[in-house]
């Protein structure tokens, strides 16, 4: 009884040795079609619903992933290997299954004005080396950034060139030097984004020249005073400024704190006029968009009857040839025309059904 014990136990250590390390090679009805370049394989073998009932589902569905991965490992096996850094890499072909991307493709860069330029002259970029030959210090050190060669902001005496003013500072002449040189770069740097996002650049009078109008000089003053927090409100003036044209208004709201009157009564309105059946009727602009209707229209017909009898030619002997006497104009049969004065007019609206 002890043997077969021992017995037993043996082949089920054996048994879950053997599931634990199981084959490599898997038989199927149908081959997977693969995609290796995506790492992809399609089973298009028929599952059977009783071993799919029989067995625990869980367990069914990690055998045939075990399977499927299994098989998708053998077809990166026969591709061609070779050893990066004592790890072996194997070469994946070009994707047959085309996969959606989560975000569109990116366009390319825009290209700089210097970048347009140098591919006009046919110039090719040369790369530096990061060190160079610093000949105050005797040593190699580097081209740019801290401690870089021929550092001229570390020298303590600057000769005074002879057609410059002796009485100005040299270092703060350099120092101003470097900083519009800076100054210049970035703007540089925001100028080629705005081209390559197409986004307009900032209007004139607002971008450094040699010589700038006075139409631009105005407008250049403007935007500096309204760019503080009161939008220029407690900015001084001149005597005589006019103030600033198209300034934009600073947004007022309503306070948080205090009496809520004017808020009670908007939210009252509104929901009354939320809740009414019967829409609102302004009586005033009712009427007088009637009354422009309706002239309107007298100036259509006006203008049709006096295009008609400009058209007509002949039988025109009868006009202005009456017996009446006077001054004033004559229809037919001589007959003078009387004018009336304009009475007050008073018109019914109604609403249109």
């Amino acid at each position: 009884m002890a043997a077969c014990s021992v017995e037993e136990l043996l082949a089920k250590a054996e048994q879950e040795e053997a599931e634990k390390l199981k084959s490599i090679s898997v038989q199927k009805e149908l081959d997977l079609e693969f995609d290796v370049g995506n790492l992809l394989a399609c089973d298009k073998n028929r599952i059977e619903s009783r071993d799919f009932r029989e067995k625990k589902r869980d367990d069914f569905l990690r055998a045939l992933a075990r399977d499927n991965t299994q098989l998708l490992i053998n077809e990166i096996w026969k591709l061609p290997t070779e050893r990066v850094e004592e790890v072996i890499v194997a070469k994946l072909p070009e994707q047959t299954t085309r996969l959606p991307r989560e975000k569109p493709p990116p366009k390319p860069k825009a290209p700089t004005k210097w970048e347009q330029f140098a591919k006009l002259k046919g110039i090719q970029k040369k790369k530096k080396t990061n060190l160079v030959w610093d000949e105050t210090a005797k040593e190699w050190r580097r081209r740019w950034g801290y401690k870089r060669a021929n550092d001229d902001t570390k020298d303590w005496l600057i000769e005074v060139p002879e057609t410059a003013d002796p009485n100005e500072d040299q270092f703060a002449k350099r120092n101003k030097a470097k900083k519009e040189r800076v100054a210049k770069n970035e703007l540089n740097r925001l100028r080629n984004i705005a081209r390559a996002q197409k986004v307009k650049t900032p209007g004139a009078g607002l971008l450094p020249k040699a010589q700038q109008s006075k139409d631009e000089l105005v407008k250049a003053m403007s935007v500096a005073k309204t760019s503080t927090a009161s939008v220029g409100r407690f900015q001084d003036r001149l005597p005589k400024e006019k103030p600033p044209k198209n300034s934009g208004k600073k947004r007022k709201f309503e306070p948080l704190i205090g009496d809520f009157s004017s808020e009670k009564q908007k939210q009252l309105e509104l929901l009354k006029t939320i809740g009414s059946k019967s829409p609102k009727l302004d009586i005033t602009k009712a009427v007088n968009t009637q009354m422009r209707e309706e002239d309107r229209e007298e100036a259509a017909a006006r203008r049709r009857k006096g295009a008609g009898g400009k058209g007509r030619k002949g039988n025109t002997a009868g006009r202005g040839k009456g017996k009446g006497k006077g001054k004033g104009p004559k229809g037919k049969g001589g007959k003078p025309l009387l004018f009336v004065p304009a009475q007050p007019c008073h018109r019914k609206v109604g609403r249109r059904r």
